[in-house]
């Protein structure tokens, strides 16, 4: 009983009437509503196997666990995004910021951003495919800026019950150890040309898809023979490249 006792008095935990939980601290951070205060330790978040992870029921957007069996078995931090679960960021510390035309992460480096994050191309095509559900609007697929790709891309799923599409390609991909790939936007499509060099592997007169909707019956396409980007058919099967961010 000493002994409890003992182990309460060197861990301060307390409670306060907005529900703050701190450990180790007396006064817990306002901003917080857990504050874990050490110099001797880290947090160390659930560990289980893709499989188990996926036998979570509904589990709530944000959760975040280790998958123990990803990335080719070095184990993956992930977080529960929308419709999937994504991989966070994760890299030693020593290691130098990627550059451009540079492998790393499951593809090639296309991109940064200036704060440490960027875009990354799969290294080769993905398939041929249509757009998908031609004939309709596709809410919210019509984001055309870098950084929009994404969206698009879950929007383009949660909107066109098609398989077989480019955006659902590239959202099921599994590469790298990597599963959060998406379909370009209009602009990320068109920088992957201006980069289509350093990425490689790109088909000469290969006409691209991008995940940005111009109408009902047409979606944004990039055709690389002569650096065309505008408008193209939904249910022609054109070339797919699927990227992701870090």
């Amino acid at each position: 009983m000493n002994q409890f006792f003992t182990l309460l008095a060197a861990v301060f935990i307390s409670a306060s009437t907005f529900a703050q939980v701190g450990i180790n601290t007396e006064i817990p951070d306002a901003s917080s509503a857990l504050d874990i205060t050490s110099n001797t330790g880290g947090l160390l978040t659930p560990r289980m196997t893709a499989a188990q992870r996926d036998a979570i029921a509904t589990p709530s957007q944000g959760l975040i666990i280790f998958c123990t069996d990803c990335a080719s078995g070095a184990g993956e931090l992930q977080i529960k995004l929308s419709t999937a679960w994504k991989n966070l960021p994760v890299g030693d510390v020593n290691d130098p910021l990627p550059v451009i035309g540079e492998t790393y992460q499951g593809g090639i480096v296309f991109y940064l951003d200036g704060s440490g994050g960027g875009l990354i191309a799969a290294p080769t095509d993905q398939t041929n495919s249509p757009w998908g559900c031609s004939g309709f609007f596709i809410s919210g697929a019509d984001g055309t800026a870098i950084g929009t790709g994404a969206q698009n891309t879950i929007d383009i799923e949660s909107g066109c019950s098609e398989t077989a599409i480019a955006a659902k390609i590239c959202a099921d991909l599994t590469l790298g150890g990597y599963t959060d790939w998406f379909l370009p936007s209009q602009d990320e499509l068109n920088l992957m040309y201006t980069k289509k060099d350093e990425i490689g592997n790109f088909a000469p007169n290969g006409i691209y898809r991008s995940s940005t909707e111009h109408s009902s019956t047409q979606a944004k396409i990039h055709r690389f023979s002569d650096n065309f980007a505008g408008p193209g058919s939904k249910t022609t099967p054109y070339q797919v490249r699927a990227i992701r961010a870090f």
